[in-house]
């Protein structure tokens, strides 16, 4: 598959690049992306809910009332899970969501999300390029170029570009990553993958490694 490298205006430079088959022509494999979308997520919970139980709770320790003879429930401690303002019983405990995935099954989903892109004509190959400094105005500006106002898109530099990040960062629905960063779930989100002409013999060669 050929597409077309545009520069910062939109229009055609007149090169062109070949994108592998292998990469972004494969058939898409539906249940690998989610799972691969489903542990980008489990890892970025924070898993720090906490409740105290009857151990952790601040109070006295002392015998309510006698043992026996009152005609209620024995009880030992204002601590008790049944009273209010005691422990919880089974409450959540800090825990760590993400779970293993097979280094192929990621390579497979993240194929299959460029293969989605790629079928749709969603991809955009734009020559590399940076700015002077953070300017958001121009970032717009290139989003007007590409015909991509308003949409969802992502951006996939060769490598960290500060300038290009910063302007960007203020725009709704505008992320900015690297290739390394690049993961299903970020490719499945946008509605417009634009990579840098740098950046698709780097993908290629990270597949093949």
């Amino acid at each position: 598959m050929e597409l077309a490298v545009l520069n910062i205006q939109g229009k055609e430079t007149g090169r062109k690049v070949n994108l592998d088959d292998s990469i972004f022509g494969i058939e898409p494999n539906d249940h690998a992306i989610y799972l691969d979308s489903k542990q980008f997520l489990a890892n970025g919970r924070q898993g720090t809910a906490k409740s105290q139980h009857r151990g952790e709770i601040s109070g006295s320790t002392r015998k309510l009332k006698r043992q026996k003879g009152t005609g209620t429930a024995r009880a030992g401690s204002i601590k008790n899970p049944l009273f209010r303002g005691g422990g919880r019983i089974f409450g959540p405990e800090p825990r760590f969501y993400g779970f293993k995935l097979n280094k192929k099954v990621k390579q497979l989903a993240r194929k299959s999300a460029l293969s989605y892109k790629a079928s749709s004509n969603n991809i955009i190959v734009l020559e590399d390029f940076s700015f002077e400094a953070p300017k958001t105005r121009e970032f717009v500006k290139l989003g007007d170029n590409l015909n991509i106002t308003n949409k969802k898109s992502l951006f996939v530099l060769g490598e960290q570009n500060k300038n290009i990040y910063l302007s960007s960062r203020n725009l709704q629905g505008v992320e900015v990553v690297t290739a390394n960063e690049l993961s299903t779930y970020k490719i499945m989100k946008a509605s417009t993958l634009i990579l840098a002409e740098s950046v698709v013999d780097v993908l290629q060669a990270n597949f093949e490694n």
